[in-house]
């Protein structure tokens, strides 16, 4: 499980149109990535709505926001179009990234036990380090509290 501090594990995964996003090319200096169970469900699709909502503020602090879940490129295409959604969306079907970043792990739901996505958000450096984590997120005010702290962080930089 990465940590704050640590090199962000790297990776490239596919996102709709077929092109693969690789962390190593990101194209701002932020990324905000977050992990998020599956397309089309209540919180997901608030938190990608309220992600898209703040996308101009993001852009503004030089950040990009990327969401990844084990739905297919084809699936957040859709999503995205139906939600009208800004943020990158990539595809995990076997779960290796999310595993890397400890988004993946045994869920209690109903009194049964299965392994799942944890919903998580990252915020790394422009030298690819992690720089804060948000574990086991709740959806509401999440995307402005990552704004927050992105501007917090920023300043110290400063």
């Amino acid at each position: 499980m990465v940590e704050v501090g640590d090199k962000a594990p790297d990776f490239c995964l596919p996102m709709a149109g077929g092109k693969d996003f690789c962390l190593k090319e990101r194209k701002k200096d932020w990324l905000v990535l977050y992990f998020y169970p599956k397309d089309n469900t209540s919180g997901c699709t608030r938190e990608a709505l309220d992600f898209t909502a703040h996308l101009p503020e993001f852009h503004k602090l030089d950040a990009e926001v990327v969401g990844i879940s084990r739905d297919s490129p084809a699936s957040h295409e859709k999503f995205a179009a139906k939600h009208d959604l800004g943020v990158t969306l990539l595809s995990d079907p076997e779960h290796k990234v999310t595993e890397a970043y400890g988004a993946w792990a045994l869920k209690k739901m109903y009194g049964k036990e299965s392994y799942g996505v944890v919903r998580s958000t990252f915020l790394i450096d422009p030298e690819g380090k992690i720089a804060y984590i948000w574990r086991s997120v709740k959806v509401n005010g999440h995307a402005d509290a990552v704004k927050k702290r992105l501007e917090q962080l920023q300043e110290r930089e400063g």
